[in-house]
């Protein structure tokens, strides 16, 4: 009797093992492509079932498109550009503003998505790049940028002043990728690479059990990476003036721009890449360390307990060096 009781538990985990072998090796890995929120996304994810997605994912991102988009007029934030307040007829604005609300309160007002009306002014924002706006009153665009002048709670949201304006681009993009997880969590998909214009979340590992391997671009030359990473359960962003910028009598313009002093993002650093739980705090913490500067980010980041960085950044006599967190050591490789 005790040598029955002793064995069955025994057998009984080993075919566990055996069957839950057999799901993994038999598992597809679903690939999906197409174009969202000006960019293009790619998922892929491995189902014994074999379930292809495709159709309700582009669906999943029209409606995130409605609600976020900028470059709507019809969208659920346009609307309230252009209104004083509205009452939430989708469920992604509240949590946009939730989330931003956090980051923006933990990196001291340096991530705060009413940048929009500065950024239209220094030549940014949906109609595309242009030169800035001669001689704008810098006084005036700032009296409309202050996240703290946002009210909202679970129902509604609105503005101190008509003509506030937001800008979730700075963190919709990873919130979308987070979207995407969910509903592949839902459907009990526990394997998964989901990836939109950059920002990405891996969950699990590959169908060949090795884990997810994603490229980190070299700021100075885009096309080319600088480093790669394993990912597994875990989220990341990168933030960069190397893409959306231009010159105007000797001075440098970038679509990253201080809410705090009004002015174009001028850092040392290239470029950072953020790892995070979720994408949405990759993406949002991505852009707002950016801005911080080296030197102020290797003091700060012990406060983010919970965040990994990848920096690319300009030394005092203007070379370019690496700062990575300790933590990312064993998932890294560096690209000579």
């Amino acid at each position: 009797m005790k040598l029955y009781n002793t064995v069955r538990p025994r057998i009984f985990f080993t075919l566990i093992l055996m069957m839950a072998l057999s799901l993994r090796l038999n598992a597809q890995l679903i690939t999906l492509r197409g174009y969202a929120q000006g960019t293009t996304f790619q998922i892929k994810y491995s189902d014994a079932a074999n379930r292809n997605f495709q159709k309700q994912v582009d669906s999943l991102l029209a409606d995130f498109d409605k609600s976020l988009s900028l470059y709507r007029p019809d969208s659920e934030l346009s609307m309230f550009n252009e209104l004083h307040s509205i009452r939430f007829t989708s469920p992604y604005l509240y949590p946009v503003l939730r989330k931003s609300a956090e980051i923006h309160h933990k990196t001291g007002g340096l991530f705060d998505p009413t940048v929009l009306p500065l950024l239209k002014a220094y030549g940014f924002g949906p109609g595309g790049k242009k030169v800035a706006e001669e001689q704008f009153d810098l006084d005036s665009v700032m009296a409309l940028v202050g996240f703290e002048k946002i009210e909202f709670d679970s129902v509604s949201v609105r503005k101190a002043a008509d003509h506030m304006a937001l800008d979730f681009n700075a963190i919709a993009q990873g919130y979308s990728v987070d979207v995407i997880s969910q509903f592949l969590e839902n459907r009990g998909i526990q394997n998964y690479l989901v990836e939109v214009g950059g920002e990405l979340r891996g969950r699990g590992e590959k169908p060949d059990g090795n884990l997810w391997v994603v490229g980190i671009s070299d700021p100075e030359k885009p096309a080319d990476l600088i480093a790669t990473v394993k990912i597994r359960d875990r989220a990341m962003a990168t933030s960069g003036n190397y893409r959306n910028h231009y010159r105007k009598d000797g001075r440098t313009y970038t679509h990253i721009v201080n809410p705090r002093t009004g002015q174009p993002g001028i850092s040392d650093i290239l470029s950072v890449t953020v790892f995070a739980p979720d994408a949405i705090s990759a993406d949002g913490y991505a852009t707002a360390f950016l801005i911080m500067g080296m030197d102020r980010l290797r003091r700060e980041l012990p406060k983010f307990p919970d965040i990994e960085v990848f920096v690319v950044y300009s030394t005092s006599d203007g070379r370019k060096d690496i700062y990575y967190s300790e933590s990312l050591q064993p998932f890294l490789s560096r690209i000579p």
